[in-house]
């Protein structure tokens, strides 16, 4: 990576993903010059710690993208949809978190161990996916490689962190509402999340399919460029803080052995094995969370259908489905010549 440091905007930074990005950023020691602290109104002048100093956030308007060098956005679509012309237009190299253009055909949608030969054409936007599209992809990559995907069926337990820090608090209160003995309220979610599960909070269309299914199906599609791949997802929101987990069923074009599926999970770039069936020690978002790899195990094959491969998945929604890939492809373009020398 460069040496050079660089003026970064994250705006949004005040939420869960804007602050796993400056954490992220200090893990990965990304050379920053300048950080540039960007949140709505009701947040600027109040302060942001990074590598160890105290920050004033701003306000997010035009002129702050003055001099910008990188910008990473995670503050909704609404947001991106208003102030990234204006951060291309000022000279910035943007990172959008939100869904604002990842389906537009002319801007990526990168997961760097999948598709990072994109970031070769040093495109000025960059869409990072849907958090349970992007742990899925890593850990279908090294499959597809190997024998090329046909369909996928999907069941997600996607934990309160995807709905962002107040679902989080939210859930973390009804837990000790219920230690009380008090009554379980339910704001941010549509019913209580504590020692409880639903189907995923986003609206149902006339396919019965809710709007994070449709994002999976389409993100997925488009990130390893398959157009047609059938998929079945289930999305479901469990009483986890932190971290997505994943059931899937993987079928290929060819037969797959176990051996081989093992082989390349296990040379996978960005994937971990946990798969100890004496210990009954799988993935789970517990070990997830805090992890830049996707964990995966329960690797297993499918009776009656020597082309399919089952398996389960835990990463971590706010790091691989997020911050962390956002980084990952800041750092990419860094190596790929897609932001200044």
């Amino acid at each position: 990576m460069s040496k050079k440091g660089y003026r970064v905007a994250v705006v949004g930074v005040t939420g869960a993903v804007g602050q796993e990005i400056l954490r992220v950023f200090e893990r990965r020691k990304f050379p920053i010059s300048e950080l540039v602290p960007l949140a709505s109104e009701r947040s600027v002048g109040t302060e942001v710690e990074f590598a160890g100093t105290k920050h004033k956030v701003r306000k997010l308007e035009a002129a702050a993208f003055t001099g910008v060098d990188v910008a990473f956005f995670s503050a909704g679509a609404t947001r991106s949809r208003e102030f990234i012309p204006i951060a291309r237009k000022a000279g910035a190299v943007v990172v959008d978190n939100s869904s604002a253009f990842r389906m537009d055909p002319q801007v990526p949608l990168v997961v760097p161990e999948v598709n990072g030969d994109l970031l070769n054409t040093k495109p000025g936007l960059i869409a990072n996916p849907n958090c349970s599209a992007a742990i899925l992809a890593v850990a279908l990559a090294p499959l597809h490689r190997l024998a090329g995907l046909e369909s996928v069926v999907v069941a997600t337990y996607q934990s309160a962190s995807g709905a962002g820090a107040k679902a989080m608090a939210e859930l973390d209160q009804q837990v000790r509402d219920f230690a009380a003995g008090k009554k379980l309220q339910a704001e941010v979610f549509p019913h209580v999340l504590a020692f409880n599960l639903f189907s995923h909070n986003s609206p149902v269309g006339q396919d019965g399919y809710n709007e994070e299914e449709q994002k999976i199906v389409e993100e997925t599609r488009k990130i390893f460029s398959l157009p047609k791949l059938r998929m079945v997802p289930t999305c479901v929101r469990v009483p986890v803080p932190r971290a997505h987990s994943e059931a899937v069923v993987a079928r290929f074009m060819r037969p797959i052995s176990l051996a081989e599926a093992n082989r390349a999970l296990g040379g996978a770039s960005g994937v971990r094995v946990v798969d100890h069936p004496e210990k009954n020690l799988f993935p789970m978002p517990s070990h997830a969370s805090g992890e830049l790899d996707v964990l995966v195990g329960r690797i297993r094959e499918v009776e009656g259908d020597p082309n399919s491969i089952a398996f389960f998945v835990s990463g971590d929604q706010l790091l691989k489905g997020a911050a962390w890939n956002a980084v990952q492809i800041a750092e990419e373009l860094v190596k790929r010549g897609g932001l200044p020398a």
